[in-house]
C-alpha cells in the first residue's frame, strides 16, 4: 500500500541532515516475531516472559532460561528483515548523519544493512558469560546446559538486557547524544513506555527536532509528536525513504 505524506512533512524529511531512528517491537512483529509480552506458544505457553528474563530466574533455573532463549534464537534466525528494515538501511546509505537506536534484540536491522546503530537491549544472537560478561562465539558441548565459559568457567547466557539490569552505559549515552543533536527523529513501532530508552524522542523534541511517530496505536508520544503516521513500519518507512531519496 502506498501512502501520501503531507507536503510539510516531505519538506522536513528532505531538509534533514542529522536523522535518528528509534525502533521497538512493532517493526519486528511485521517480520513474524511476536512482541515480548505476546502469549507464548508450545512448550513455553505456561510461562510469562517476565519470569524467564531476569538474573534471578537464571540463577534459579539456568537450564530452563538457556533453553527458552535457544528457542527464541531459532525463531529469530528464521525471520527476515521486512520493507521497514530495508527502508531504514536505504536512508542510512544516503545520509551520513543517520543513526539508529533499537530496543529489539533480533539483529534484523544489521541483517538489512544498517551499520551506524546501537542495540540498547542487546542481541539474542550473541552470548556472554554470566559472571564476567566474557563474549563466547563457541563452546564445548554439554549434556547439562547452559555450557560454560572457556575463560572463567561461568555459565553462558544470552547477551541481552534482562529485567533488573541496567542498559549498557555507552550504548545509552550514544543514543542520548544522537537524539539531542538530531534535527529529525523517527519513533517507530515502540510504545515509548520502557525507560530509559523511551526518553529518546522526548530528548529530541525538547532540543528542537522534528519528531515523527510511526505506530498504529496511540502512545504517550502521540500528543507531542510533530507528525503521527498511524501506519505499520513496512508501509510508512518505504514512503519516507522514497520522499527523502527522490
Amino acid at each position: 500500500m502506498v501512502i501520501d505524506l503531507p507536503s510539510e512533512l516531505i519538506d522536513r524529511l528532505r531538509a534533514a541532515q542529522r536523522i535518528v531512528a528509534f525502533t521497538g517491537a512493532g517493526i519486528s512483529a511485521e517480520s513474524g516475531l511476536s512482541t515480548f509480552r505476546d502469549k507464548q506458544t508450545g512448550l513455553w505457553a505456561k510461562y510469562r516472559p517476565e519470569d524467564l528474563a531476569t538474573p534471578q530466574a537464571f540463577q534459579r533455573n539456568p537450564r530452563m532460561v538457556w533453553e527458552w532463549y535457544e528457542w527464541r534464537r531459532g525463531v529469530a534466525a528464521k525471520a527476515e528483515p521486512n520493507p521497514g528494515h530495508y527502508a531504514l538501511a536505504q536512508i542510512e546509505a544516503a545520509h551520513p548523519g543517520f543513526f539508529l537506536a533499537t530496543q529489539n534484540v533480533d539483529g534484523l536491522h544489521a541483517r538489512a544493512g544498517n551499520r551506524n546503530l546501537v542495540e540498547l537491549h542487546g542481541n539474542i544472537r550473541r552470548t556472554i558469560c554470566f559472571d564476567h560478561r566474557h563474549p563466547a562465539d563457541s563452546w564445548a558441548p554439554t549434556d547439562e546446559p547452559p555450557p560454560r565459559c572457556a575463560h572463567c568457567g561461568s555459565l553462558l547466557r544470552p547477551d541481552v538486557v534482562w529485567f533488573g539490569e541496567p542498559l549498557r552505559g555507552d550504548a545509552l549515552v550514544r543514543a542520548q547524544q544522537a537524539a539531542a543533536q538530531c534535527d529529525l527523529f523517527l519513533s517507530i513501532g515502540t510504545s515509548t513506555m520502557v525507560y530509559p530508552a523511551a526518553e529518546l524522542p522526548f530528548i529530541a523534541g525538547s532540543n528542537g527536532a522534528t519528531v515523527i511517530e510511526i505506530n498504529p496505536d496511540f502512545t504517550p508520544l502521540s500528543k507531542l509528536a510533530n507528525f503521527v503516521l498511524r501506519e505499520k513500519a513496512g508501509t510508512a518507512l518505504p514512503a519516507i525513504a522514497a520522499a527523502m531519496l527522490d
